[in-house]
């Protein structure tokens, strides 16, 4: 298995969106998405939001949203990221644990203070095929002593 840890760019679109929509699926337990190659290339070209993809042998198996914020208190720089997925048929191979390490050595070279990991509530496995062992999070990061709270502007588009 030869993995690569890049940057996903535009021409990645039609790679990322069934991708996109295999974590939506998981997350929300609802009918099967259908891939978006538009909000795909949206999402690879956003000024504010940077994704890096998995590939294994040129496949892309998974990505990793990030962002580069100001830290208010220090005026040093923060990671935060935002989501992590990897198909199933490619879990348990360390990937998750690449993009953490790869993010590690960018936000050395960017001066982050530390990276932020927000982590969605656990998901009924049986129903997403998520799965149920200790997550990586709980292996390689601290609990964050911030709390995190969601101001809905949209309802229609809240997370269950």
């Amino acid at each position: 298995m030869s993995l690569t840890i890049a940057a996903v760019t535009q021409a990645d679109a039609h790679k990322l969106a069934p991708i996109i929509a295999a974590y939506a699926q998981a997350m929300k337990r609802g009918a099967p998405r259908r891939p978006d190659e538009y909000y795909a290339e949206l999402l690879a070209v956003d000024p504010a939001t940077e994704v890096l993809g998995a590939f294994v042998d040129e496949e892309l198996v998974g990505f990793a949203v990030f962002f580069d914020l100001p830290d208010t208190m220090s005026g040093h720089r923060v990671g935060h990221l935002e989501d992590i997925y990897v198909l199933p048929a490619f879990r348990n191979r360390g990937i998750g644990r690449k993009f953490v390490e790869v993010l590690k050595i960018e936000g050395q070279s960017r001066g982050w203070d530390r990276l932020r990991w927000v982590v969605p509530p656990p998901v009924d496995a049986a129903a997403t095929g998520l799965p149920t062992d200790t997550a990586l999070y709980e292996e390689i990061a601290a609990p964050s002593t911030s709390r995190l709270y969601d101001i809905i502007i949209d309802p229609l588009s809240r997370k269950s």
